[in-house]
């Protein structure tokens, strides 16, 4: 859990609030989203990191015994089910910090909500045409 209750203005400052151990876990899922979504912007939205391409992308944020995956996966039935044993109540993914992180997953999900956010804009552009 963060140390201060310093709201961050950049990725970098809210990892830096976190223990060494969450740290590292933080900057993996960051480089993993960066990988799987290279022309995403970083933000803080929500005070928590946050990656855009028309429109958000995906959150992450550390907590006391977990790492938080946002927003729930709709769209992909063979991901839905790959993810469930992360969700939380209202289909957030939760990873354990007491298990290995599952960043393939994580990969899984960006690249999903990139084409997904991709398809959004498209529809857009088509119907303002």
């Amino acid at each position: 859990m963060a140390t201060n209750r310093v709201v961050p203005k950049t990725i970098d400052e809210y990892i830096s609030a976190f223990s060494p151990e969450v740290r590292a876990i933080l900057q993996e899922v960051r480089q993993v989203v960066r990988s799987a979504a290279p022309g995403a912007q970083e933000a803080i939205s929500y005070n928590i990191p946050a990656f855009k391409l028309n429109g958000v992308l995906v959150y992450f944020a550390a907590f006391k015994q977990h790492i938080g995956f946002y927003p729930p996966i709709r769209g992909d039935s063979r991901l839905e089910k790959a993810v469930s044993q992360y969700a939380g109540e209202k289909g957030n993914l939760r990873f354990p910090l007491d298990q290995p992180i599952s960043y393939a997953l994580i990969e899984r999900i960006t690249k999903l909500r990139v084409k997904q956010n991709l398809a959004k804009a498209k529809a857009r552009r088509n119907k303002e045409a």
